[in-house]
């Protein structure tokens, strides 16, 4: 008898919503859990298998975690400001809002397809004005803060998508949207201060993350602990100011390169003695992006200044270059070079012409001039040619050189970080608009918080890019009074990155309706944080190092994290290639969802491998859990035996063991197979009444409908009774008996030369003798020991034995 899924599904959906199931009281005194998964981009058009990839197996641990007694809130929502509803609305004319809203329906309809366990009271739409009034409160709250400022800044820009980029959406010197080669230009922008939580985003104590993405994090933050050197200027009563982590070094220095777009060059373009040089070269590098610039292998080039630095330590003459691979950015945008113990100083050195002095000794006992690449010593040595630093260990060179530049006022030791400021001003429409009057007599004022929300307009919208906001456009949007002083002013027309939105969506989960306010804090702090997080790695440096920038920020606590525990699901591709539109190789669940029911397609993406991992998109396997999930409702549906076998007894314990396990750890897929295993053997065993309901309630996570029909088949139609019973997902989780799980006996492998040849029943603690004896018992093993001399016996204690013969 087969399962009818489309019928069965329908009917559990409609019982579901009919009774509230899972709208949850989130004043229960159960233990809380959060349960979430990153929300879709609903501009990017339909559900995907990608998202079912996600959305499917997280919601069938939170099913787990309802069934093992917590109150789970599993919420759902939409991040739905983005630039593919903008450029579609370029390319149609049809509205953002329009095509958004149509997009967001359909993937409604999808989500409800799956049979998740989502909270749809508590909905949100990071496009609804009543969400983006409290993205612009959480600006102002930034703003209030001292966190959030306006400045003219060298900004990455996107000539394709006309808009600013933060630092984290470029990607090798391109743009992560659309693979445009990005550039650098000077604006005037907002910036969100995150780099005053450098130090606070390091802490990942108390954190259940992948050590691979607090890695990246790390990275991206960038700390390193040095030392700001200031050499004075010959001839020019001015001093340079260069950090380096390398102070042991300066012995060796010979030079000084200072980048184009720096302070110092800003400060001095005028006055050094060979300007026209400068300037020209200046100029030449601004037409060249930070990737080409920063890229290996590449010629390094400068130009002199015509200045010397003084090198405290030895009086050497440093000259002072401009260099387009030194950054502004990084430290103080200025570098002093020690060509034989760096490799980027060492190419500049040879490409002009400057000294080469060794002042190390590198393990490999090396004391020749350096003269080759691979003679640059860097990470390990002993000083030389250091006057009181010879002799030490470079570590604690670096120490006593420190404190020997400190105690004289020549330098002064400093933490920096490779973290720069979040830009957040965007020049696109489909935004939350930044609340902000820009007034002539009051400068930038605020947007009351009584004003909230500053509504993007709908009418008269020009949404083509020309390098400017689409919203200065709009004379109805721009001009307004000031909120301090009444005179005439204009809005500022930028909008907000949209990455703003979702580093807080978290919190509007637990209290979507308030009008009065973003979050209920009594409700926030019984909540928060998030127990369980699931998304894509590719975060890790964006939503989740802003999300937790925002939430410390808010909270007014630098120790407060927004997400405990984060899983990342593996990537799902087709064909061995990423699933993109423009590859057309998307692969869409609704045909699959319509054939087979969404049980055996959920089943189906949890058994394609290790959730972690993800996998290659292949269909031909999903008949084979279609058949498993009819053999268990025939299982379920079919006759009760009197009583179970002991070896069914067994494997019900084991695998309820083994099922709990392994959705605590996200491995649905063997847990999967081992309920398969289990099917397989009740169906030569047989299987009572009570062993069914401990199957059908371990299967209920990974199959929510059929759980739920065989429920009600076993407990009112096949006991006659009556009365409605409670949903699978309240009756609880089952718990194994451990008596069961220590078998008396095991299959022993018989091999013969090392293939097998039998498989024989044996008692456990079989010693070598009897295994033997057993082995050579069976007629299979006789056929291929039968005249032939037997060398030796392997015996592995209750697992096989191999008889060796020639």
């Amino acid at each position: 008898m087969r399962y009818g899924a489309k019928k069965i599904e329908q009917k559990w959906q409609k019982i579901w919503e009919s009774k509230k199931l899972y709208e949850i009281d989130l004043n229960s005194k159960k233990p809380k859990f959060y349960c979430l998964v990153m929300f879709p981009y609903p501009s990017g058009d339909k559900l995907h298998i990608g998202h079912w990839y996600n959305f499917a197996p997280v919601d069938s641990y939170a099913r787990f975690m309802r069934m093992q007694g917590f109150n789970v809130f599993e919420p759902m929502g939409y991040d739905a400001f983005g630039l593919p509803a903008e450029n579609y609305a370029i390319k149609t004319g049809v509205a953002p809002k329009e095509s958004t809203e149509k997009n967001i329906s359909y993937m409604r309809q999808q989500l409800g397809r799956i049979g998740t366990m989502y909270d749809w009271s508590k909905e949100v739409n990071t496009s609804h004005p009543d969400y983006y009034k409290w993205t612009q409160w959480v600006f102002l709250e930034l703003f209030k803060k001292g966190l959030a400022y306006r400045k003219e800044a060298p900004v990455n820009w996107c000539g394709s998508c006309q808009t600013v980029l933060a630092n984290e959406q470029v990607k090798e010197g391109l743009c992560e949207r659309c693979d445009t080669t990005v550039i650098q230009k000077d604006l005037t922008q907002w910036f969100f201060k995150i780099t005053d939580y450098a130090e606070d985003l390091l802490n990942h104590r108390g954190l259940e993350w992948p050590e691979k993405t607090l890695a990246m994090q790390v990275h991206w933050i960038g700390r390193k602990e040095g030392i700001n050197i200031d050499y004075e200027i010959e001839g020019a009563d001015k001093k340079i100011s260069v950090f380096t982590t390398r102070p042991d070094t300066n012995f060796g220095a010979t030079f000084i390169v200072v980048a184009p777009d720096s302070l110092f060059v800003t400060e001095n373009l005028d006055v050094f003695p060979k300007k026209k040089e400068v300037k020209a070269y200046v100029d030449e590098t601004a037409k060249k992006t930070e990737l080409e610039r920063m890229s290996e292998g590449r010629k390094k080039t400068g130009v002199f200044t015509g200045w010397y630095a003084v090198n405290n330590l030895n009086g050497r003459k440093m000259p002072i270059y401009v260099g387009d691979f030194v950054l502004a950015t990084v430290g103080t945008g200025n570098v002093v070079g020690v060509p034989g113990h760096d490799l980027r100083d060492f190419e500049f050195a040879k490409a002009m012409g400057l000294d080469v002095i060794r002042v190390v000794i590198g393990p490999d006992g090396d004391k020749s001039e350096i003269t080759r690449p691979e003679q640059v010593q860097e990470e390990e040595g002993v000083m030389v040619n250091s006057d009181f630093l010879d002799g030490m260990n470079i570590h604690k060179a670096t120490v006593k050189i420190m404190d020997h530049l400190e105690e004289k006022g020549w330098g002064k030791r400093v933490v920096i970080y490779r973290l720069r400021d979040w830009l957040l001003s965007r020049q696109r429409y489909w935004g939350a608009p930044i609340p902000i009057v820009r007034c002539k007599k009051c400068g930038d004022v605020p947007v009351p918080e009584k004003d909230l929300p500053v509504l993007l307009p709908e009418k008269d919208v020009d949404y083509k890019p020309k390098g400017k906001a689409p919203l200065a456009s709009v004379d109805s949007f721009v001009k307004t009074k000031c909120p301090k002083c009444g005179g005439s002013a204009e809005r500022e027309v930028d909008t907000m990155d949209t990455f703003v939105d979702s580093s807080w969506y978290f919190l509007r989960y637990l209290d979507s309706h308030d009008e009065a306010r973003p979050f209920d804090p009594a409700i926030n702090k019984k909540w928060m944080p998030v127990d369980m997080y699931v998304g894509g790695p590719e975060h890790a440096c964006m939503h989740l190092l802003y999300a937790r920038f925002i939430h410390k920020a808010l909270m007014n606590d630098r120790k407060a994290e927004p997400f405990k525990r984060l899983v990342h699901q593996g990537l799902i591709t087709k064909d061995g290639a990423k699933m993109s539109k423009s590859k057309g190789n998307v692969v869409s669940p609704d045909e699959f969802v319509e054939k087979y029911g969404s049980d055996v397609f959920r089943m189906y993406m949890m058994f394609m491998g290790p959730f972690t991992e993800g996998g290659d998109w292949n269909d031909r396997g999903i008949t084979g859990i279609a058949r498993f999930a009819d053999r268990a409702w025939n299982l379920v549906a079919g006759k009760h035996a009197a009583k179970d076998t002991e070896e069914l007894t067994r494997r019900l314990h084991g695998t309820i063991k083994k099922v709990t396990e392994d959705i605590q750890a996200f491995h649905f897929n063997t847990a999967l197979a081992a309920m398969m295993e289990l099917v397989n053997l009740a169906y030569k065993d047989g299987m009572s009444l009570s062993a069914k309901k401990l199957f059908v309630q371990i299967l209920a996570p990974f199959a929510p409908h059929l759980a739920e029909e065989s429920w009600e088949y076993l407990y009112v139609i096949a006991s006659g009774a009556k009365q409605s019973i409670p949903s699978i997902f309240d009756a609880g989780w089952p718990k194994f008996d451990a008596k069961y799980l220590k078998a008396d006996t095991f299959e022993l492998v018989i091999q013969v030369n090392g293939k097998v040849r039998a498989r024989a029943k044996a008692d456990i603690g079989i010693s070598k003798e009897d295994a033997v004896k057993l082995a050579l018992q069976q007629a299979s093993v006789q056929v291929h020991t039968k005249d032939k001399k037997r060398l030796k016996e392997i015996f592995v204690p209750d697992k096989l034995v191999n008889i060796v013969v020639n």
